[in-house]
């Protein structure tokens, strides 16, 4: 005969004999000392013991993984905060410049190479005796651009700040994009290293010294290629008009540059935040 639980009666107990020397219970071994109960009180105890053991181990996991968590959460929050509020990391794509490409970023570069070409078509004239030679206020752009993303920065919004000017004028939008590009690209790079008013500028500095010799060795190079002159009639105008005009020129570049980056880095970290 069988109970619920699958546990066979054994007849002697379906009949009613009882072996008071032995002491047999319903599915039990017959003992004279009660070792049948002992039996199971171990088995009880050694159940109980193992599920304290699983507790202990649960609780040891969940102190480490509370230990974890609260050695992340004071993980240098300072230094993070400061490397998350600088612009040219704000992509979650990297700081400096290394890291990968975002959609912020993306759009912060569409809107300072939408700059650049606008401010492209803003030209007039500095020297009287050279009124072919006109100013553009494109180069601020170029570097303010590499000040606050860094080097590639630069470079991009030199080369594509000057496309519009590709179809009616060739040769010398060529011009323009090397002579930004050595004008922002070391620039930026100086003053990647160390982000002070020192360091802005040297860069601009260094970047003006390599944009004027660009500048000049082009002039003597393409020129002669579309304006119908020879390279020693552009030689010959190098004193008197190309070289003053440009070092006008890189030093409205310079000034402005000096005095608009802090504040236009200003309101790009206060859009981050």
């Amino acid at each position: 005969m069988s109970t619920s639980n699958g546990t066979t009666i054994p007849s002697d107990a379906t009949t009613g004999t009882n072996d008071t020397t032995g002491g047999t219970g319903i599915g039990g071994n017959p003992t004279a000392d009660g070792s049948g109960s002992d039996t199971n009180s171990h088995t009880t105890t050694g159940s109980t013991t193992t599920a304290t053991d699983n507790a202990t181990a649960t609780d040891n996991e969940n102190e480490n993984t509370t230990g974890s968590t609260t050695a992340d959460m004071h993980r240098s929050p300072a230094s993070s905060t400061l490397r998350n509020r600088r612009p040219d990391n704000a992509h979650s794509t990297g700081v400096g410049d290394r890291g990968r490409w975002s959609t912020r970023r993306i759009a912060m570069y569409a809107l300072f190479v939408a700059l650049a070409m606008a401010l492209s078509f803003i030209e007039f004239p500095l020297m009287p005796a050279a009124p072919w030679l006109k100013y553009d206020p494109s180069g601020v752009v170029c570097l303010v651009a590499g000040f606050a993303f860094g080097p590639s920065a630069a470079a991009i919004v030199s080369v594509l700040g000057f496309l519009p000017h590709l179809f009616t004028n060739p040769w010398g939008t060529l011009m323009a994009v090397l002579v930004a590009l050595a004008l922002s690209v070391p620039a930026a790079l100086i003053y990647r290293r160390r982000r002070s008013r020192m360091s802005a500028f040297i860069g601009i500095l260094v970047g003006s010294v390599i944009a004027l010799v660009v500048v000049l060795a082009a002039n003597l190079v393409i020129t002669p290629m579309y304006a119908h002159m020879t390279m020693q009639q552009v030689a010959a105008l190098i004193v008197p008009v190309l070289l003053p005009f440009n070092i006008i020129k890189f030093v409205l570049n310079g000034v402005i540059t000096f005095l608009i980056y802090k504040p236009v880095s200003t309101l790009l970290n206060r859009g981050q935040a």
